[in-house]
């Protein structure tokens, strides 16, 4: 199972996330901000679980990426 989350407030729109793995990110056309597809909101944190193992490395790569560090990945 792979957990990413997405604190989306404090995203800056750089659009990394959406080049790394636009399977899971865009970028929302309304604010500029990054939208975690097909995710679950609570308390300012927009999360997706997936049995995908392959969500693991593009959605990592996109975390590293994020200068603002709001993207967290884990496999469990």
């Amino acid at each position: 199972m792979v957990i990413v989350t997405l604190q989306r407030e404090k995203c800056i729109g750089c659009n990394y996330c959406a080049e790394f793995a636009p399977e899971y990110f865009r970028m929302s056309k309304k604010d500029g901000k990054s939208v975690l597809l097909r995710s679950i909101e609570k308390k300012g944190f927009h999360t997706i679980k997936t049995p995908l193992q392959d969500a693991f490395d593009p959605c990592e790569k996109a975390a590293k990426a994020c200068p603002v560090n709001i993207i967290s990945v884990k496999m469990v």
